[in-house]
Order: structure tokens, then sequence, then C-alpha cells
């Protein structure tokens, strides 16, 4: 019977991250009504949201049957779960063994992300979050630049890792540690019947883990077990299940002599090829990443120059996300606003305060007033969700004019900030030289960035939108 719990939890876990892939890459916004609750089952976004729910839910489940949520919900999880798998047809592809724990790295590297989240590094930080991390590497795969970069890094690292199992996930990864430290006490869990198993080591072999130790006395490290029941089916003997545990011995039967025939566990090595395989992976990765960017010809006989980007002393945040500190501090950069805006207004930050967060960008768009769907698909209530009648009375920048650049002051009669503006906050007021000029009503400006974006002013504009700290009501 065991044995089946093993394929029901592949088909659900397959479902999961099939259904988040998609509603990553879906760039029409209609997954998000069937899968959009996928991103708000993750941990650390719930946290972060401060979703009660489900984090009192994960942590039940983790206290009953042990870190399921690594093996069904994670992404990042299931998605090792599927490079391990991959490895199966690798040629040098050692079977599993036992492997002593780290306790001292592990406890180690959740301090470290603790403090980091606490102090607000949240750019450091999320970089071992497993939700942001799968999330960031599927949206860099069809995102050029920076994010491509990062993306390609974190597929070879992963890659690599794969080779040794759950290595990662039980050595570096923060929500995997701390749901292990609830987990060691979880009241049903993987049992060993040491009068039954002759000690064959055909569980520990089938252990991605690495958690289960025959030649030690039969035990299950319950708190780096992550429920993927390959051992159940492993068992030709009928040794192994699932029931309570005793929480002294860790198993449910006295020990008894285990077939001294069988080879001991032999220390893991480290292949040295291995590591010059995720080096030169990196190297290679972060190369084919960088595309020189084609130059744009005006009919094939002038060059045509884009549009800059200004800088910004304070950088454009989207509607609902309040101000710029509770934007900062509650981003997972999971990309997965960056992927809904139809507009392409928001692109992934490279600076390092805020790496890979999100910024608004009115380049190529602007945020149409009718456009909520970030608000929508925000599972760390970074952006809160609002309605569009709520949109229109918020301000997240105000429109700074620089009239040097402006064509109107060189004879052109343009005035296309002033016609496209939603919010009617721009006028043509005549200058000192009667040429028409662009004024802004600063208590109508939503900072959409319509009057930016239509600019046909080269290449920095005679009007941009200078961002707020905290996000007003007018």
């Amino acid at each position: 019977m065991y044995k089946y719990f093993k394929y029901v939890r592949m088909t659900l876990a397959g479902l999961m991250l099939l259904g988040l892939t998609a509603l990553l890459l879906d760039c029409t916004g209609v997954l998000r009504h069937y899968v959009g609750w996928i991103p708000k089952m993750q941990l650390l976004p719930a946290v972060l949201a401060l979703n009660v729910a489900v984090v009192v839910v994960v942590l039940l489940v983790t206290a009953l049957i042990g870190r399921l949520y690594c093996s069904l919900v994670c992404p990042m999880g299931i998605f090792q779960d599927l490079l391990i798998w991959v490895h199966k047809i690798w040629p040098s592809r050692r079977r599993f063994r036992y492997r002593k724990p780290l306790p001292w790295l592990r406890y180690t590297v959740l301090a470290l992300f603790v403090i980091l989240m606490v102090a607000g590094v949240n750019s450091v930080a999320l970089f071992l979050a497993p939700y942001s991390s799968y999330a960031r590497m599927v949206q860099g795969f069809v995102t050029p630049g920076m994010l491509r970069v990062v993306a390609v890094g974190t597929f070879v690292l992963m890659f690599g890792f794969a080779f040794f199992g759950r290595l990662w996930c039980n050595t570096f990864c923060p929500v995997g540690t701390l749901l292990g430290l609830v987990g060691q006490y979880r009241l049903f869990g993987i049992r060993i019947d040491a009068s039954k198993c002759v000690g064959c080591h055909q569980c520990e072999k089938g252990c991605k883990c690495g958690c289960i130790d025959i030649d030690g006395g039969c035990k299950v490290d319950d708190s780096r077990c992550v429920d993927c029941w390959n051992c159940l089916s492993k068992c030709k003997f009928d040794a192994i299940g699932i029931g309570t545990r005793n929480p002294r011995t860790n198993q449910t039967a006295p020990n008894t002599p285990i077939n001294q025939n069988t080879p001991n566990n032999q220390k893991e090595q480290v292949d040295p090829s291995r590591r010059a395989f995720v080096a030169t992976g990196l190297a290679v990765g972060a190369a084919t990443a960088l595309h020189a960017q084609e130059q744009k010809m005006d009919g094939g006989l002038a060059a045509l120059l884009d549009k800059a980007v200004p800088k910004r002393q304070v950088p454009l945040k989207p509607f609902g996300a309040r101000s710029l500190k509770n934007f900062e501090t509650r981003c997972t950069a999971c990309q997965l606003c960056v992927s809904q805006c139809p507009e392409k207004v928001l692109r992934p930050s490279t600076e390092l305060s805020s790496f890979m967060q999100p910024y608004m960008a009115y380049d190529q768009g602007y945020c149409r007033m009718a456009c909520t769907r970030c608000s929508e698909v925000c599972p760390a209530g970074a952006i809160q969700p609002i309605a569009k009648e709520q949109k229109t009375a918020i301000s997240i920048g105000l429109a700074v004019t620089l009239h040097e650049n402006c064509i109107s002051a060189q004879g052109v009669n343009c005035g296309a900030c002033a016609r496209h503006c939603p919010a009617a906050a721009i006028s043509m007021v005549s200058g000192p030289d009667g040429r028409p000029l662009p004024v802004v009503n600063e208590s109508r400006c939503t900072g959409c960035g319509a009057c930016e974006y239509y600019c046909p002013a080269r290449p920095m504009t005679a009007i941009y939108v200078e961002g707020r700290l905290q996000h007003a009501e007018i």
C-alpha cells in the first residue's frame, strides 16, 4: 500500500510545479484566476504577507507528518526532485548513502538569513529563499540581461547540488532548516523495524536526503526527511513503513543485529570534476546571457536614439506598494509581477540595495489606470490588492519637467504629454518667449508615466516621473 504514496505525491507535486511555472510564463494574465493561489501557499511570502492561515497549516502539517511541504509545495524542492530523476541517466551517478548532518552550517545559514531579513537586506537574503530562487530562474530564461545571468547561475548550481540528492534543501535552504526544527518532533514518520531489517541498505540508496542510517541502528533523521517516500518502495522485507515514533530511539522496535555481510557506509568523496562542471557552467552561462543590442535604424538610413531611463532620486514602485520601505521589506523578488505586467513597465533592479526587486520604467510603456494585475498576483503583500477605482486616487510619483529638452521650446508644436495625461494634470502654458511649455499640476498627478512615455524628446525626455517615498492619496 505504501508504494502508492510516492506516486500520488509525485503527481500532485508535478501539477503544482507545472501550474506555478505556467503562471510565471503567462503574459496574458489569464492563468492567475486559476493558479494564482499557488504563490500564496509558499511559506516565506505567507510570512511577509502576514497570512497566518497558511503559516499555521504548514507548521501544523510539519508537526504531524514532517516536511511534506518540501516535496509537495516548494517549487525548488520539486525541481530538485526533477533534477535528481534526470541524473538517473548520468553515467557517473552514484547511489545515495547516509550522510552525517551538518547542523552548525544549517543553523548558521538560517540565522544569517533571519538577520539579513530583519535588517532589511532582502536583496542578499532572498538568494537563499527557495520560492524566489525558482521564480527568478524561470523568468530569467525568457528575460534578457542580468536576470538571465542569475537564472543560468541558479540552474547550474541546482544541477550540481542534485548530484548529491537534497543536499541544498537540507544544508542551505532556510525554509528547509526551519521546517526541520519542527519536523524532528513530528508525530508520524518513517519507521524501520530493526527485527525485520537484513541490512541490504536499499532504503538508504533510495533516500535522496541521506537521512536513513541502517548501520547506526536503523535510524531516520526526521529533521532532514522530506517525505518523498522513496524508501517505502525499496524495502523487499516489509521492514519500513509509516507510524508513530519513539522520541528516544527514533524507531518502533528494539535494535537487533544487522547482517554484517553488507558493506559499511563509505564516506562520500567529492568528485573534483563535478566542481569543475559547476564552475564552467556558471562562466559559460554568464557569458551567453549577455547579448549585444542591435542598433535601431530609421529606414536603414539613420540611427535612432533609444529613450534613456532617467536617474530617479526615489525609484518608482507599483500602485498598491504604499511606500518604498514597505515594498523593499516585503518583496521576495520572485518576478511574478514582472511577468504579469502587460506594458512591461516593471523590471528587475540591478542596484545592490534592491537587487532583482522590481522597479518601474516608462521607456517602453506606462502604467494604465485600468490595470491592477500586479497587485492581484503579489503573494508577499509588497503590492497590496487595489481596485481600479482606488488606483486613480493614488499618487506614486510626480512629473518633473525639463524645459531645456522640450521640443516645443525649439519651435515645434508638440504638447504630447498634455494630450496623453489620463489625469489631465499637465497644461501647455506660454513661456517667456511665447512658446508653449508643459506645466504640471502636482495635486492631480498620479505618476503613471504616460507623459514620460509619449514625450518624443531623445535621448532624455523633457518630462519624467520622480518617485515618492510614501505613496499619497489625491
